[in-house]
């Protein structure tokens, strides 16, 4: 699990320029360019791996034990814990296996570690695919719930849920696979940044939407009760800006990491993107972090699964 420079080797392919490392160091020296770099640390790697590895664990956990959580809405979210959970995982392990190898108490051949590093890859790679994957179905099945209410339980049943979960891992397995394999193909850098942009698009497509129907909903009752301006306001900028949180997180964790990829292929010797690239332990902590703020956002609104984590955590089973 070697480190290139100050990267850390997850995911380390993505990262790797070799043919704009060296232009890149003599661009900064010609135009005395200097490059803002974030440091992260092993120790931050390993601390906010361990909080969301804990919290995803929970909320798995949580919505395993309560048989009233097993519906198709929970077992969306628990799938977004899921690769949430193995992504945090297997940041832990690499960034331990990293500090003991600095630290000398492990010793390895290199074989062995490369092998587990393209594991490690292939994990992170097809959680991320399928954490993306899950955000949208969870989006799907809200909007569903609102715009098709009196027909939601025969369309959204759980064994379509659970086919529908399969097939986001198998696919996410597959395709992660592949871009492991073939990283220094354009066409697989531009397939995943397409991927990107449609699930923010339709995300920001279904909650506008939903949004838009709220609204009149609470103006329709507002009518009712003869207070049209102050409800409908009220209402329709809380939902604006619970819109704008929820979407702006998503952007601000996943965007850096895919704009990063967006670069490899548009500029992989300009200066500034290689500035850019300094920047990819960041990227990843980001994107570490968001799976911190997925339960917080979509498990623990819920007051069932909040009173059932109670008795996870006093072991009350």
């Amino acid at each position: 699990m070697a480190v290139q420079g100050s990267q850390r080797r997850l995911l380390g392919s993505l990262n790797s320029t070799p043919t704009a490392i060296p232009q890149l160091g003599l661009a900064a020296n010609q135009t005395g360019a200097r490059c803002l770099e974030v440091s992260i640390s092993d120790g931050l790697f390993l601390s906010l791996g361990l909080v969301s590895l804990v919290e995803n664990a929970l909320v798995v956990a949580t919505i395993a034990k309560n048989r009233n959580l097993h519906s198709p809405m929970y077992c969306f979210i628990c799938c977004l814990a899921l690769p949430d959970l193995l992504v945090s995982g297997s940041n832990v392990l690499e960034t331990a296996v990293i500090l003991l190898l600095e630290a000398g108490a492990l010793v390895a051949r290199a074989a062995v570690l490369q092998q587990l590093d393209n594991v490690i890859d292939v994990i992170t790679c097809s959680s991320m695919l399928s954490s993306l994957c899950f955000l949208g179905a969870i989006a799907v099945d809200r909007y569903i719930s609102i715009f098709y209410a009196l027909r939601y339980h025969s369309i959204v049943t759980l064994p379509r849920a659970r086919r529908a979960v399969a097939a986001i891992w198998v696919a996410s397995v597959v395709f992660s696979t592949l871009f492991i394999a073939y990283y220094d193909h354009v066409a697989v850098l531009l397939c995943l940044v397409v991927f990107f942009l449609a699930m923010l698009v339709l995300m920001a497509v279904l909650y506008v939407h939903m949004l838009a129907r709220a609204c009149q909903h609470a103006q329709g009752i507002a009518r009712l009760h003869k207070r049209q301006r102050p409800v409908h306001q009220g209402f329709g900028l809380k939902g604006a800006v619970t819109l704008t949180i929820l979407l702006g997180i998503f952007f601000l964790c996943w965007g850096p990491f895919f704009l990063h990829l967006t670069l490899i292929v548009l500029c992989p010797e300009h200066p500034t993107c290689g500035c850019i690239f300094k920047n990819f332990n960041l990227f990843l902590a980001l994107i570490i972090c968001n799976a911190i703020i997925d339960p917080l956002i979509y498990a623990f609104h819920s007051q069932e699964l909040r009173r059932t984590l109670k008795e996870v955590l006093t072991c009350s089973w």
